[in-house]
């Protein structure tokens, strides 16, 4: 089975591109990485040709296999989010000013991990401008945080509010959280993705707004993200792969492509998203202790 079939979805790089010889020849590396007992899964697009063979954009794509966090103790969610922070923070370790920008509609269970992780932060920029003192004993680098909604709530695109508080606080560093698509529904809220190509928010789900990312807003841009949703088409589709059905009729790939589409998530999304959120949340805070 091709996957270059317009009804199949999916945010996440390991899931689009293959390791082949074709695409390492063109310019993809791959290496793998076990941190604290997590699967880290590494893939560096280097040149152009390898960013049109493989359809995403130059840079590093980062898969943390993670596993089912709402179910893991206390430890193991230690261990969890201090892997994610190592590599959060070997994008721009020496970086003293962050903002990061939680993506998604809150009233969304699972659009809501953007604004759920912005929660879980330790902010602290308007210490250092109000009680420098109270700043310099908290161990922490200057954060500042934001959460823009959705354009249809605020009426304003999200890149707007991004640009102009990007504009105002001046950060070293930008992370844009936010949830993804997957192909497979075992991907679902056990899996981390992190980037430094940015982010166009709602290409998984096929409602693509403006790019965020180093070019638009003059500052480097982290995409960190967990895919919470499949589409229902994709889900057909990997579902008669796992099936041993390798052709799929002209009549099915109709139906596929025109049939009005619809997103699942876990029944279990609510603490799934909140926990994801919180692992989030605390990973970007180990990363950015001073």
């Amino acid at each position: 089975m091709g996957v270059n079939k317009g009804y199949i979805r999916t945010d996440l790089a390991s899931e689009s591109v293959m390791n082949t010889e074709e695409t390492v020849s063109s310019g993809v590396k791959f290496r793998r990485k076990n941190r604290n007992g997590f699967d880290f899964q590494y893939m560096d697009i280097k040149t152009e040709r390898a960013s049109e063979l493989t359809g995403k954009s130059k840079g590093l794509y980062i898969t943390a296999e993670i596993g089912r966090v709402w179910l893991m103790g206390d430890e193991e969610k230690r261990l969890a989010e201090e892997a994610v922070a190592e590599d959060i923070r070997s994008f721009m370790p020496k970086a003293s000013s962050v903002l990061t920008v939680g993506l998604g509609n809150r009233d969304i269970t699972a659009d809501a991990l953007g604004p759920k992780t912005v929660d879980g932060l330790l902010v602290t920029r308007h210490i250092k401008e109000y009680k420098p003192d109270i700043f310099e004993k908290i161990g922490q680098r200057e954060m500042s945080a934001l959460c823009p909604g959705v354009v249809g709530q605020t009426g304003i695109e999200t890149f707007e509010l991004i640009e102009g508080a990007v504009k105002r606080v001046c950060p070293d560093l930008v992370i844009v959280i936010d949830a993804l698509a997957a192909r497979s529904v075992d991907r679902l809220a056990t899996t981390v993705q992190i980037s430094d190509t940015g982010i166009a928010p709602g290409s998984g789900i096929g409602n693509k707004r403006r790019r965020i990312d180093r070019e638009s807003l003059g500052v480097p841009v982290l995409a960190v993200g967990v895919p919470t949703v499949v589409d229902s088409a994709t889900l057909v589709y990997d579902a008669l792969g796992r099936a041993g059905i390798e052709e799929t009729s002209e009549e099915l790939e109709r139906v596929l492509e025109n049939s009005r589409s619809f997103f699942v998530s876990l029944k279990e999304s609510d603490v799934a998203v909140s926990e994801s959120a919180r692992l989030l949340a605390n990973a970007i805070n180990y990363a950015f202790r001073s």
